[in-house]
């Protein structure tokens, strides 16, 4: 059973769909929180990353071919143990047969441990550096829309230190290699005295593929698909006023 709708769990799919072809005993089922399979499978053709959207393909292959079994809307309140092995539990009640393995690629946060003598200046929530944080909100930015980041943005208080990488990206689901690379050119210039250099901008991200964050994704009905980078509608608070003598 393998929980997850992004790339690294597209990838275990089609591993796993490898495998089920040769050995045709493993039961393989497919879990995403979202509504609907919407763009699961990524741009496919119209990827201009041509591996991200063969990825996709793959997967979607396995499912068509009924190698794999997808579970949509399913949003895990826990996980129970029971002598046939793991069991899903979702919040509506619904119940997953028991499963051997359970691979769950949910996302993934930085081991921080190795700087923790060093001072940083992160975003408590992201575990990103603060200058960037905003930019890299999965909720309101996809891969695609993340503006390049470079030295300036990635440096930390500690002197010559920069994060850069899938770790300067915390919890954040966004990143892309040519954005690391673009931060590693811009930190070397950096580094090496050529601050006009490290100031450019060279990325040039493909105008096509989907990889969202959470935001738009996470209704279990489907009802508020749309594109990766559009804003969320606005919500009303309603605000009462306490009675009189209850403690605020």
């Amino acid at each position: 059973m393998v929980v997850g709708n992004g790339h690294s769990a597209a990838t275990a799919i089609t591993e796993l769909a490898r495998i089920a072809r040769q050995h045709p005993d493993p039961r393989i089922t497919w879990v995403l929180r979202r509504g609907t399979v919407g763009d699961t499978f990524g741009g496919g053709e119209a990827d201009e990353l041509p591996e991200r959207g063969a990825l996709g393909q793959r997967a979607r292959t396995a499912v068509d071919q009924g190698l794999v079994s997808l579970v949509t809307g399913f949003r895990i309140e826990r996980i129970d143990t029971a002598d046939q092995g793991a069991v899903l539990v979702a919040e509506d009640g619904r119940v997953l047969e028991p499963a051997d393995r359970v691979v769950v690629l949910t996302g993934f946060r930085p081991d921080l441990s190795i700087l923790s003598e060093v001072r940083l200046e992160l975003d408590a929530r992201l575990q990103a550096p603060v200058r960037i944080a905003a930019d890299i909100d999965p909720n309101i930015h996809s891969c695609g829309s993340v503006r390049a980041t470079g030295a300036v943005d990635l440096a930390q208080p500690e002197p010559g230190l920069f994060i850069v990488g899938a770790k300067s990206y915390g919890r954040a689901p966004t990143f892309l290699a040519l954005t690391g690379y673009e931060q590693v050119r811009s930190v070397v210039a950096e580094l090496a005295g050529d601050h006009e250099a490290a100031a450019r901008s060279e990325l040039v991200l493909p105008g096509t593929g989907v990889c969202g964050g959470a935001g738009l994704f996470d209704d279990p009905t489907g009802a508020k698909g749309g594109a990766c980078c559009a804003p969320a509608a606005p919500q009303v608070i309603q605000l009462g006023r306490a009675p009189a003598g209850t403690a605020v």
